[in-house]
């Protein structure tokens, strides 16, 4: 699908983006394991979530779509889960492959998991080493590096594992895994990322210890069913705090957002850069700090970004580089070779689609140097089917002078549906 975007004037109003997606995935997964039953509220019905929903019926766990984002699902608890029939579809999903790794290993029958072209081209082996340290028997192609994966589920043992990088999904997939041993798992990052999985098992009743970047589950917890409510995505909000920036004029609010400390790093970033933006309403919502994003327009400024702020902003790196594009001054980000091995190479796809839109960018092996500017032309430019680009270059468009057209347009759908509807809803 092709979009065509023509530059925009002011972006008014009061909206609520979707729910966020990492807690969407967990929630479920959560909720499949737990004894009794768990409701979901504000659930993110994009593709990578449904194909999570996909998965766990195809396990035998029991799901009602109640309402748009309302589901109820019935938990089979830690051990009740049943062989599937069928080859395990996560689609684009690399969060659904990693932490469904980390559960099926531990239980007791044969599993295989495999997604769409860009998930074969993804790295599962940081998933498959520290679960094979469990005793975990998986075989992925590509030796043992890439899905498909098979995985034959079994006894596991506790380890104490440093990752090598900051990956929820590594920590998230051993802990998980940790759930079906008898020992003290612990799992050890250089920096922290994202937490979501250790607030929702808290929440669910799981012994859960943090220290710093280590985190230790205790196991023997039962895990009961629960009442969530999924709050905005800041990583989807994070297009329209950018958006407002850039466009001369705009004042939005956007309510309910997930403002995590491990996820907050877009705030960080955008507030060093001059953006007018305050956190409203603060609050907590199962386990989760809540709170509306208040944004005005104003001058950015260009800046290097602290080597710290990466884990909490990593999927961001594509917007906040648009928000460099647009700002006095040069942006250097660093520190972020994981983009490589997302949906797509996004510091490579990031370059190339900047620079068709007359922007000066640099890219490096860990980053980019982007050169702000006031001179945008409009151009035709590719998404490269990755959800997180097609929605950074569509605001980048609404910046430019003259129309811009977006091939593979549809892949927004994987984590924003009505993306381009909420934009329009909000020109003046």
């Amino acid at each position: 699908m092709n979009i065509e975007v023509n530059p925009s004037g002011p972006l008014k109003g009061e909206i609520a983006v979707p729910g966020d997606k990492s807690i969407s995935h967990r929630a479920a997964i959560l909720g499949a394991i737990a004894e009794g039953e768990t409701r979901i509220k504000g659930f993110l019905e994009g593709e990578d979530c449904l194909h999570t929903l996909s998965c766990l019926e195809a396990l035998g766990v029991k799901i009602r779509r109640k309402e748009p984002g309302h589901y109820l699902i019935e938990g089979r608890g830690l051990r009740g889960l049943t062989e599937p029939e069928r080859v395990l579809d996560v689609g684009n999903s690399g969060t659904t492959i990693r932490l469904l790794s980390g559960l099926l290993a531990g239980q007791s029958f044969l599993s295989v998991l495999t997604g769409d072209a860009s998930i074969c081209r993804r790295p599962m082996d940081r998933v498959i080493k520290p679960l094979t340290q469990m005793g975990a028997r998986i075989i992925g192609r590509g030796e043992n590096r890439f899905a498909p994966l098979c995985i034959q589920g079994g006894p596991l043992k506790a380890i104490d594992y440093s990752s090598p990088v900051a990956s929820a999904q590594i920590k998230s997939a051993i802990l998980l895994a940790g759930l079906n041993t008898t020992g003290t798992t612990t799992v050890r990052e250089p920096l922290t990322s994202r937490d979501h999985t250790e607030r929702m098992l808290r929440a669910f009743g799981a012994r859960i210890n943090v220290r710093g970047t280590k985190v230790t589950l205790i196991p023997g917890s039962v895990l009961n069913g629960q009442e969530v409510t999924v709050p905005g995505d800041i990583s989807s909000a994070a297009f329209l705090l950018v958006a407002a920036s850039i466009i001369p004029g705009s004042e939005l609010l956007i309510k309910n957002v997930c403002i995590n400390p491990t996820r907050t790093g877009v705030l960080t970033a955008l507030q060093a850069m001059g953006a007018n933006i305050h956190i409203l309403n603060e609050r907590e919502e199962t386990g989760e700090p809540v709170g509306d994003l208040l944004v005005r327009s104003g001058n950015l400024q260009g800046i290097s970004f602290e080597p710290e702020w990466i884990p909490s902003l990593i999927d961001e790196v594509p917007i906040l580089a648009v928000a460099a594009a647009c700002a006095e001054g040069t942006t250097t980000i660093s520190h972020a070779a994981e983009l490589r091995h997302k949906e797509t190479d996004r510091l490579k796809v990031m370059t190339r689609e900047l620079s068709k839109f007359g922007i000066q960018v640099k890219e490096l092996p860990d980053g980019m140097i982007i050169s702000g500017t006031k001179k945008i032309t409009g151009t035709e430019c590719s998404s490269h089917g990755d959800h997180r680009i097609a929605m950074s270059l569509a605001v980048l468009a609404m910046r430019a002078s003259g129309s811009s057209t977006i091939t593979d347009a549809e892949a927004v759908n994987v984590s924003f549906p009505g993306f381009f509807e909420m934009l329009k809803s909000c020109e003046v």
